[in-house]
Formats: C-alpha cells, sequence, structure tokens
C-alpha cells in the first residue's frame, strides 16, 4: 500500500478546509483518512500511481489549503516519503526506485505537528533517520534535483 500525506498551510485545518470544497471531500470519502501530525491528513491508496493521480484529482484544492503533499511508497522505501514531483517521475518511469537520492527535505516534529522544511544533502546516499536535535522527531522527503534549493 502506497501513503499519501497533505500538509495544511499555515492558518488552514485539515480536514475540514479541504472537505469544504465538495470535489476534494469526493474525492477524498472513499478512503480512510488518518492523521499522523496535527497539521496533516494521511490516506493509504493500493499503488503509486494511484497517490498521483489522487493528488492530481486534488490538484487545485491542494493549491488553497496544503503546504506540500507527498507519498511513500514500500517498493520505494518504508521510511522515506516521495516528494510529489518524484513520485510523478517514478510512476511516469522517468526515475529508478533503486537509486539512493540525496536531495532531502526534512521536517522537524514538534508538538505533534510537521515544521521547519529544511533542505539537506545526504552525503553517503545511504537511507535512514535524520537528527533535527532542536525537535522531537524528523519526517525525511525524498525531492528531485529540480525542488532542490
Amino acid at each position: 500500500m502506497t501513503d499519501v500525506c497533505i500538509v495544511a498551510k499555515e492558518g488552514k485545518r485539515l480536514p475540514g478546509d479541504l472537505y469544504a470544497y465538495e470535489t476534494a471531500y469526493r474525492a477524498l470519502s472513499t478512503y480512510d483518512a488518518t492523521y499522523p501530525w496535527e497539521n496533516a491528513l494521511a490516506v493509504e491508496t493500493i499503488s503509486l500511481g494511484t497517490a498521483v493521480s489522487l493528488l492530481n484529482d486534488l490538484d487545485w484544492y491542494l493549491a488553497r489549503v496544503a503546504a506540500d503533499a507527498f507519498v511513500r511508497d514500500p517498493s520505494v522505501s518504508e521510511t522515506e516519503w516521495l516528494s510529489r514531483p518524484l513520485a510523478r517521475d517514478l510512476r511516469d518511469g522517468d526515475g529508478d526506485p533503486e537509486e539512493r537520492v540525496n536531495r532531502l527535505k526534512v521536517y522537524g516534529v514538534e508538538d505533534g505537528r510537521l515544521v521547519d522544511p529544511t533542505m539537506v544533502l545526504r552525503g553517503d546516499a545511504q537511507e535512514g533517520t535524520y537528527e533535527r536535535a532542536e525537535y522531537d522527531d524528523a519526517v525525511v522527503v525524498r525531492v528531485t534535483k529540480d525542488e532542490f534549493f
């Protein structure tokens, strides 16, 4: 199963602000939403392709209420997430899921919320945990070269 995570913009609340749009509500109604972090909504889909398609269907709404959206596919990594563009590239066959990705966006977790996304260049290309000492935990999202700034 492939997970999709949508992170709310500052001042927005999920699912309320997202579900206020009838089309978004209908698109998500077939999924059991969970809330892994206070400012994030997650759903489980059947595949990477389904996850990317769901995010594409929600694109107009995400532009209004979401700060970020990413995907975790167990065929790529059990612990690290993929940015939307990277997930789309893998779905389209434009990337190699076996290739270790060095460019990351690492979120801190503070008081149950995803905060302070920071771009990090991983030197050894080995998957693993990332320390953000100032936070309770960290969430790692692999990003494309174009996203890395």
